[in-house]
């Protein structure tokens, strides 16, 4: 069973989910609550393409990133910043053939650090480029003084 994760901040500007940025690419997210793992689809748009008909390899990582982040919220109810991220692209992911699907599941954790691991796969269901990251978990007061610009 899948359940859309509801966004705590829905005016926010974020390239991913900020529904409040034109440019942006308004991502839903859902949990699936049978698998344990959030996940997101994504159609991408031919002018995020690198080289040939291969998406972005800095989308790839973004999305790989964002759905990390929001693995941590459904965790913790609380917002996190990454701490750590690592990928490996197996194969070529190409734009314009397909609906991608983003996953990510928790490994474990340690207090405030949370350690995911997150998979892009292309519309046939083949593993494209995976990650491993370290999310930090922080109070709501400290991560607004963190991402909001005080000038």
């Amino acid at each position: 069973m899948k359940e859309e994760i509801a966004n705590p901040y829905p005016g926010n500007r974020c390239f991913f989910c900020g529904c409040d940025n034109p440019m942006g690419l308004k991502l839903k997210f859902y949990w699936d609550k049978e698998k344990g793992e959030a996940y997101t689809e994504y159609d991408p748009d031919e002018h995020f393409v690198g080289q040939g008909d291969i998406l972005h390899g800095a989308i790839q990582m973004g999305l790989l990133d964002e759905i990390m982040g929001w693995t941590c919220y459904v965790f913790s109810k609380q917002m996190s910043v990454t701490s750590d991220f690592s990928v490996k692209f197996h194969r070529p992911t190409y734009i314009c053939a397909g609906v991608l699907r983003v996953t990510c599941r928790i490994i474990s954790n340690e207090g405030s650090k949370v350690y995911m691991s997150a998979t892009l796969s292309n519309h046939a269901g083949e593993e494209c480029t995976t990650a491993t990251g370290t999310f930090h978990i922080l109070p709501e007061d400290r991560f607004h003084r963190l991402v909001w610009n005080p000038n």
